[in-house]
């Protein structure tokens, strides 16, 4: 799989092809952590596995690494071994929130160096409105485990201090991926300081969505962070949220756009603001 995202269509053909795909449900609900897995419960692709935001694609929370955390790489790979993943088996992640956390399995993916991945344009939704079946037990993990090892990272990452060190000087561009009023540091609710890193700029990741939740065309995607971006290249972008995961969801719209190269700010705003020496912004752009 060369596109970050496949249809519902492509993935019937996937599934039914002689190879092995492994589809992976990361349904979530940042307000009620239990409603993912309850939701896969009640309804999920055929054969696809469970994968939870907190437990399992974030790793420890120290008060001033942010909400959801990088997870280990060893561990994550140890993870993707037991659902029989090796590393050249097509990977499919899902939700049922238009990407924002399927996303994340797929930069996860691409960051411990597995580029087989992409994500379900339109989610469970999708599956559902085609009119394919839903199943509801838990599907077995393999008796056997994957081979999957950790390579070469094919994503980069930038930390605080590399932030810190662009203040005033413009050369890397950050984009917030987090919901206007959230970004001006208004009605915010899951970090204790509202506000933006200084220099930044908005894009809603939802803005890279259609009203039936599938991603913008290409061409449209590419006009519109063509607007956000200005001057700087995509390699001169960082992307970041409120916690590293709906940057992702920027990321992959910005991939199917042909606009690859940007890099994660993983401890996003929620890391930035639990250190009270760094500077906060509020207010539009």
């Amino acid at each position: 799989m060369q596109k970050p995202l496949i249809s519902v269509t492509a993935l019937q053909s996937l599934l039914a092809g002689p190879g092995r795909c492994v589809v992976i449900d990361c349904s979530f609900d940042l307000a009620n952590p239990a409603a993912g897995r309850e939701a896969y419960r009640t309804g999920h692709l055929p054969g696809a596995f469970y994968l939870h935001l907190d437990n399992e694609l974030s790793g420890p929370k120290t008060g001033r690494n942010g909400r959801h955390p990088l997870p280990d790489a060893d561990d994550l790979v140890a993870r993707l071994q037991a659902l029989g993943i090796d590393d050249d088996t097509p990977v499919v992640a899902y939700d049922a929130q238009g990407g924002m956390f399927a996303a994340r399995l797929w930069w996860l993916l691409r960051w411990i160096g597995h580029d087989a991945v992409a994500v379900l344009d339109g989610g469970k939704d999708a599956w559902v409105r085609a009119g394919l079946p839903l199943e509801h037990d838990a599907a077995a993990e393999p008796e056997v485990p994957g081979t999957i090892r950790r390579g070469k990272s094919l994503v980069p990452t930038v930390d605080a201090d590399v932030l810190l060190g662009n203040l005033g000087q413009g050369r890397l561009l950050v984009v917030d991926a987090r919901a206007p009023d959230r970004f001006r540091g208004e009605n915010e609710t899951l970090d204790p300081v509202g506000g933006h890193i200084p220099g930044a700029v908005n894009r809603f990741f939802k803005d890279n969505l259609d009203a039936e939740g599938r991603f913008k065309p290409a061409e449209t995607l590419r006009a519109e962070f063509g607007a956000v971006l200005g001057t700087h290249a995509p390699a001169q972008a960082v992307m970041q949220c409120g916690s590293g995961v709906t940057a992702c969801h920027n990321l992959l719209a910005l991939e199917a756009a042909g606009l690859g190269g940007a890099a994660l700010y993983p401890g996003s705003w929620s890391e930035w603001c639990a250190d009270p020496a760094r500077p906060v912004a509020t207010g539009p752009a």
